[in-house]
């Protein structure tokens, strides 16, 4: 099996010994020839799409433009590789810059605050979208297509092959953001420790069914429960039943906002997003745009019983189960620690990881054999006792390309062309084996992934199998993500450091939300700033009266641990297979 992990270097030594300038076929084709040869097009089709980016970059040639992306394995192989392709193809200069997620976001926020053109286009989460579809600062891009941007929109982008636009569409129905990369965040465990007929044995007579991927939290609990405190000790190495992160910082915020309270039951039924309660517990009455508050005295949920259970198990897992240290962890230390071997499963894993996951056990990756497979695999994310039929059970990161109307229109053209050309069907197979977060339903399907997905742990398997539509980024009932998410980490810190228990963080978290919607309320009622669709608080009232009615908010459970339940992997990837 040819070594993909090797690609990505590779592709470094064929950037950096090419000659600059070569805004030409001859370029294309070199490129083509050597990094892209893997492609849903034949070459003769990859040559006619390269050929239209020349001829429509033409009078953008010279030009240097800035775009700005988080740091994960796919951006900087857009930044290290695809922006030294596209200038030699197109002569158009691409300064991609990476930075943190949270740096990222305030970056975005600054440009809309200011109208300033800081950068000329940027990967941008598509967990904005309740924001960018209201506050009409950046590109509706359906009418840019239609209209100014036509003359740099290619023929061959083919909206409909990209699994995230239904996430990056506003309410309108039009299109604001172009998916460059995706993860999941799923279930994470060690299949060869879960398959030791010992430890089957001694799990079942201790808690009664069998070990295997949980289906519940119960069962998470058990399992996290059963490798910290029975096993304790495998070949020698001091082993944990859980892995999660707990450091006061922005990160900390979307470790809860991407679902968390979704994956406990929080909110109501509905794909992608809950209605009318989303996963953030905010209520969004169906057939509006309105959000109407987050704590339960106003019907919202962010305060509810569900939630509440949600924080508590979180903060009770890591303390209990997880290494010591891991409540220290910020998000980018927790995952790739998984890769020390020293913890049985985490309930809360991205998928963007799964490059660093299969790396060689020479690279110092003790989760993989010494011929180089996964001994772990990813699973669906098991679901808390709030949670029902018919709602969401986990996140997807949508990474998209956003342009802001604040950019001059020649950059913003070049701008799109480059976002189009990282997305492009020439370059996204060899782009996805790179990072591993997939965009194309049809780079999914190459034969290439066929041959790799043993390789991969289940990520192929999920993402060709209808039940990826249960994970789904952040929606449109946040109607202002910049100035609500930085109010989440700084809350659920509190729970962390103990300063607060999780009903008294819940209780400020859902306060201090209502309060930003409402000055979000009187800014859209006297200019507008929201195009109407700003919050319209409901008043309060008794919070007892919205939990004795059906529906989210729900009332606290008298039994929140029920019997764990299981199922055993195989079974599940066979129910995957089947349904492609």
């Amino acid at each position: 099996m040819r070594n993909y992990l090797m690609a990505a270097a590779a592709s470094a030594l064929i950037a950096m010994s090419a000659s600059p300038g070569w805004a030409d076929m001859a370029a294309a084709e070199r490129w083509i020839d050597e990094e892209f040869a893997e492609s849903v097009l034949t070459r003769d089709e990859q040559l006619a799409e390269m050929q239209w980016f020349i001829d429509a970059a033409a009078p953008f040639a010279g030009l240097e433009i800035n775009v700005l992306s988080e740091t994960i394995p796919t951006h900087t192989y857009e930044s290290e590789v695809l922006a030294k392709a596209f200038f030699e193809i197109t002569g158009i200069k691409v300064n991609h810059q990476l930075l943190g997620e949270g740096e990222v976001v305030q970056a975005v926020q600054t440009q809309m605050q200011t109208g300033r053109n800081l950068y000329d286009a940027y990967v941008n989460d598509s967990d904005l979208i309740g924001t960018h579809s209201r506050l009409q600062l950046a590109v509706n891009l359906t009418d840019f297509m239609a209209g100014d941007g036509a003359d740099v929109t290619s023929p061959t982008l083919d909206l409909d092959d990209f699994i995230g636009a239904s996430f990056t569409t506003g309410p309108d129905g039009k299109l604001y953001q172009l998916p460059d990369q995706q993860f999941a965040n799923l279930y994470w465990f060690r299949y060869d420790w879960f398959q030791r007929e010992d430890l089957q044995a001694q799990f079942k007579e201790l808690y009664g069914y069998d070990l295997g991927v949980p289906v519940n939290w119960s069962a998470y609990e058990d399992i996290a429960e059963f490798f910290t405190e029975h096993v304790k000790e495998i070949d020698g190495v001091r082993i944990y039943g859980h892995m999660d992160y707990g450091k006061r910082a922005p990160d900390l915020g979307w470790r809860m906002t991407d679902a968390w309270l979704s994956m406990a039951g929080t909110g109501s039924p509905g794909i992608p997003n809950g209605v009318p309660v989303d996963e953030w517990g905010i209520r969004m009455e169906a057939g509006t745009c309105n959000p109407v508050g987050a704590s339960v005295a106003r019907g919202g949920a962010a305060n509810g019983p569900a939630a509440v259970y949600a924080i508590r198990k979180w903060d009770e897992w890591l303390r209990k189960y997880a290494p010591p240290g891991a409540a220290d962890y910020d998000f980018y230390q927790s995952l790739p620690a998984l890769s020390q071997g020293n913890v049985a499963q985490q309930i809360f894993w991205y998928t963007a990881f799964t490059a660093v996951m299969v790396e060689p056990k020479s690279a110092g990756n003790n989760t993989v054999g010494d011929d180089g497979m996964p001994l772990w695999r990813m699973a669906p994310s098991p679901h808390g006792p709030y949670w029902e039929e018919g709602m969401k059970i986990g996140y997807q990161d949508v990474g998209s390309w956003t342009l802001f109307k604040s950019t001059p229109m020649d950059r913003m053209k070049a701008a799109w062309l480059y976002a189009q050309f990282v997305t492009s069907k020439t370059v996204d197979v060899r782009k996805s084996h790179v990072g591993l977060t997939f965009i194309r339903d049809s780079s999914i399907r190459h034969e290439s992934f066929t041959e790799r997905a043993p390789s991969l742990g289940g990520l192929v398997e999920f993402y060709r199998s209808p039940d990826r539509v249960q994970w789904s980024p952040t929606g449109v009932n946040v109607p202002d993500y910049p100035k609500l998410a930085q109010i989440w980490w700084q809350q659920i810190g509190d729970v962390n450091s103990g300063a607060f228990t999780p009903q008294e963080a819940m209780d400020r978290l859902a306060e201090e939300m209502d309060a930003v919607m409402a000055r979000m309320q009187a800014a859209d009622e006297a200019a507008g700033v929201y195009g109407g669709c700003g919050p319209r608080l409901n008043e309060p009232k008794d919070p007892a009266e919205w939990l004795a009615m059906d529906g989210s908010p729900k009332a606290k459970l008298e039994n929140e641990k029920p019997m764990g339940e299981t199922i055993p992997y195989d079974e599940l990837v066979k129910r995957w297979t089947e349904a492609q």
